[in-house]
């Protein structure tokens, strides 16, 4: 039974703001056929004028439609587009649309998908089904994933380090995109299958991406140093500007996709910790007590009773969470929860990138060793890394989930380090990858969220996915086969459409227009907002 609740205030601001720009779009479109029209007119009469520099091409956009120039624009002051370019879009000024179509076409799509979101998980517009699990069949589909990509997707890297400047390729990007995509497959056909049997396995997946936040992050800002504004707010937009729309269109709270909240927590310690007398990050003993704060921030706010109460009870506004299904816990509940769970984790992934040019200088020396000593050395890595993954597998993966639970904060660390280690003991593993599970691996934000709403279905606000979305009835295999395709694609869209508006909306170089459209966007945001408040009181 849908239950889509009562509209809010935050519909009503999305219907406002998104309406005029869809129209804005079409009418841009119009202009632009209108346009070349005229100009085939002109070329039969060959009276042929030449326009091509009154043509803006649409990967040279990068307008803010509140306050952005265009790239041939970015001549002019930031401080009088705002206004103008705002009355220019109110007013549709012919040249003002075409210069922005390709901004006003992604903003359009990207509100165009929010609608087909809401349709699928709260209307009765299409079916739902239950949720079946068939081990075989689960086995079968996975498997048979990674034959195709084998087969189709093997490819070659020569890559080289940013540190050793060789291509060892150890822990490389190829690699952890492809790690994050197999992963994040298993991940989602957990959910689809509710293959409860492999929830243990699932928390060391979640774990492996918050060490990859800490990995990534870390391996950044200590190499490049670059702790701009504009660096942070494009960090931000990539993890909350998807799901923030989420939130509003579907009326969820921010806590029901906790991954998102749990890595721009995790991300923002790291670029805080490396941030804070960033000219000292080159001495040791500077990062040995960095690292050593982590962990006793971790200790003082998860380990010691009521201090996360404390720390995160004002932002329960954002972090609050309220399971139709248990009603009765704390709001904070689910926060405490799932961060607690991996909240030692992402030091240990800094700790692994601090200490990288260090094991890439060990590994060079063995790659270039007698063939003897480089076979021993990695024949006992190999069966070091097997037999402690074993241990770990017979006497801690094996508990029962609410006793794993437990254990799994000291304890994740030893798988991702077995796999690690078991993935890069030969420059033969580590020059190859699948590029099918690395692309997949670039979509898992957008996967993630998305399977909430488009693959799987809640039918309520914060509820759970509990149900598949059925767009044909009685033939589950079929019905998968259409749904995730669709749902696929759509993520693919949204990642681009994401980075796009990113590359629109937020200057890599210029803080102080950034100032201006973060100001602007706001005011237009909380304008359309308190119209919106009005409106829904209208009713009562």
């Amino acid at each position: 039974m849908e239950d889509s609740g009562p509209v809010t205030a935050g519909q009503v601001s999305f219907l406002l703001g998104i309406i005029p720009i869809m129209v804005a779009w079409i009418y841009s479109e119009w202009l632009e056929y209108n346009k070349y029209s005229y100009q085939s007119k002109l070329h039969s009469d060959n009276n042929l004028v030449e326009l091509a520099n009154e043509t803006i091409k649409e990967d040279d956009q990068a307008v803010l439609l509140e306050g952005g120039l265009t790239k041939s624009a970015s001549g002019k002051s930031s401080t009088s587009s705002i206004k103008a370019n705002l009355i220019r879009f109110l007013t549709m000024e012919d040249s003002f649309l075409l210069e922005n179509r390709a901004t006003l076409r992604a903003m359009s799509e990207f509100g165009g998908i929010l609608f087909y979101f809401y349709i699928c998980d709260r209307t009765s517009l299409f079916a739902d089904s239950i949720k079946n699990y068939s081990r075989d069949l689960f086995l079968f589909l996975y498997i048979l994933l990674i034959i195709v990509s084998a087969m189709t997707s093997l490819k070659r890297h020569n890559d080289k380090s940013a540190f050793s400047g060789k291509s060892l390729l150890y822990l490389n990007r190829h690699q952890t995109e492809e790690w994050k995509g197999w992963m994040q497959v298993l991940f989602l056909l957990y959910h689809y299958f509710a293959a409860a049997e492999i929830y243990n396995a699932i928390r060391v997946f979640i774990a492996a991406y918050v060490w990859m936040t800490g990995f990534g992050n870390f391996s950044y800002y200590y190499i490049r140093r670059d702790f701009s504004v504009a660096r942070f707010a494009q960090m931000m937009w990539r993890l909350n500007f998807f799901v923030a729309f989420c939130c509003i269109v579907l009326n969820n709270d921010y806590m029901l996709y906790y991954i998102c909240p749990m890595h721009t927590l995790f991300t923002l310690m790291v670029y805080g910790i490396l941030g804070i007398g960033s000219n000292y990050n080159e001495i040791r003993a500077v990062m040995v007590i960095k690292i050593l704060t982590c962990f006793l921030a971790v200790i003082l706010i998860w380990e010691i009773p009521g201090i996360f109460d404390i720390l995160w009870g004002p932002l329960t506004f954002m972090l609050g969470y309220s399971d139709p299904a248990k009603p009765n816990l704390p709001r904070l509940h689910e926060w405490h929860f799932r961060s607690g769970l991996d909240r030692y984790i992402w030091i240990i992934g800094m700790l692994y990138a601090y200490f990288h040019p260090n094991v890439e200088k060990w590994m060079e020396k063995l790659e270039e060793s007698e063939p003897k000593h480089r076979r021993t050395v990695k024949t006992c890595i190999v069966a070091v890394s097997l037999f402690v993954g074993y241990l770990w597998y017979e006497y801690i993966y094996r508990m029962d989930k609410v006793t794993y639970n437990k254990f799994h904060p000291y304890t994740s660390w030893i798988p991702i380090t077995v796999y690690i280690c078991l993935r890069n003991f030969t420059q033969q593993l580590r020059n190859f990858s699948l590029t099918l599970f690395a692309w997949l691996g670039k979509i898992t934000l957008e996967t993630y969220v998305s399977q909430f709403h488009i693959w799987l279905r809640s039918n309520m606000p914060n509820g759970q996915p509990k149900w598949l979305l059925s767009f044909i009835p009685n033939c589950p295999l079929l019905n998968f086969m259409l749904v995730t395709a669709i749902y696929v694609l759509i993520s693919y869209r949204l990642f681009e459409l994401t980075n796009k508006l990113k590359s629109a909306f937020i200057p890599t170089r210029d803080n102080r227009r950034l100032l201006y459209n973060f100001l602007a966007g706001a005011t237009i945001s909380a304008c359309i907002y308190s119209f919106s408040l009005v409106i829904v009181q209208i009713p009562n």
